[in-house]
């Protein structure tokens, strides 16, 4: 397909996803209360509302923003982002890091290849984590829902905080020299050669972008409608001033918000539409943004995947000094906002 044929029919894409995501609130209303008759203050009729409205937004949000950024990704691979790391310990190196961990396709389940694939390139271990860190954390998607559901303020905050965490973790971890407790086998395994990276048209970089929304929104579709299934359930049926309690500015509602998150299993596009119902209900902001940061960076699942590469101790170190920083983040928020 030519360049231009392309470039009229994603014009003519945008078109209606913009003519649909500007009328979706009326196209909820028209469907939830007087096609099936549901009541406005009933909170059935609220929670389906809810669940209608927030699941063609955030897909629609969702398939514009991995489109965008699966264009800007065709000029990056994991060979070009270990040979821009590899070698470097200083702080400058932390910071790239992470910055790339917020730009680059990189998931948690993507985390022992990356560990393996890091290391054994010469990048050194606190780097490797900042990066590690920063990519389910601070990735693209997180922040283009968070744009467009909250503003570019709420937006800025979690970016600027999830880089702080990131960067600060992996030159902490860096500077206690824990090498000898990454398991001894990942050591021994030779270095990835590196693949030549083919010149890309703009073309190929579209269509690039266009199996980028295939691929993830087929990953993820499932987790964004639980999540917004939950987020549902608590803006349409929990009341606000118990979860005005739990969720609140007080000294144990943030600590708690990290227990809740860990055993969580999600990703960014999951737990923001459950985030949106939170902070509807009079959750405090510091508090919200603790329970998001726990989902993504500190998984249960992820802490177990990580073990195949990690000895327990580092493990114990990296989940610590990252929680550690979370709290800071909860506490620092929620007594300024």
């Amino acid at each position: 397909m030519s360049l231009p044929i392309l470039a009229l029919k994603l014009s003519g894409a945008f078109i209606l996803w913009l003519l649909l995501y500007l009328n979706l609130q009326v196209l909820t209303e028209a469907l939830v209360y007087q096609i099936f008759g549901l009541s406005k203050t009933n909170a059935f009729g609220i929670a389906v509302a809810f669940f209608i409205f927030e699941v063609p937004k955030v897909l629609l949000l969702l398939s514009l923003i991995i489109f965008i950024m699966g264009v800007i990704r065709s000029f990056f691979t994991p060979e070009s982002t270990r040979a821009l790391l590899a070698g470097k310990a200083n702080f400058l190196s932390h910071i790239l890091a992470a910055l790339l961990g917020v730009v680059t396709p990189f998931c948690s389940c993507s985390a022992v290849p990356l560990f393996i694939g890091f290391l054994t390139a010469g990048v050194p271990l606190g780097v490797t984590f900042a990066f590690l860190i920063a990519a389910p954390m601070v990735n693209e998607i997180a922040l283009g829902l968070l744009f467009g559901l909250f503003g570019w303020h709420i937006a800025g905050l979690y970016l600027s905080m999830g880089l702080i965490i990131a960067i600060l973790s992996g030159y902490v971890l860096g500077k206690l020299g824990m090498e000898q407790y990454v398991e001894d086998w990942v050591y021994k395994i030779p270095p990835m050669p590196d693949s030549a990276e083919a010149r890309l048209t703009m073309n190929d970089r579209i269509e690039l972008g266009i199996q980028a929304v295939r691929d993830i929104v087929g990953k993820v579709w499932f987790y964004v409608l639980l999540g917004i299934a939950v987020g549902a359930g608590i803006h349409g049926y929990v009341p606000e001033n118990i979860l005005a309690s739990l969720l609140g500015a007080s000294w144990w509602s943030v600590p708690l918000a990290i227990l809740v998150g860990i055993p969580m299993y999600s990703n960014a596009a999951g737990v923001i539409p459950i985030v949106q119902a939170l902070l509807a209900k009079g959750a405090a902001l510091g508090t919200v943004l603790v329970f998001m940061m726990a989902v993504t960076a500190l998984s249960l699942p992820e802490m177990i995947i990580l073990r195949k590469v990690l000895k327990v101790r580092l493990i114990v170190t990296f989940i610590s000094i990252v929680a550690l920083g979370i709290l800071t983040v909860g506490y620092l928020f929620n007594a300024i906002m």
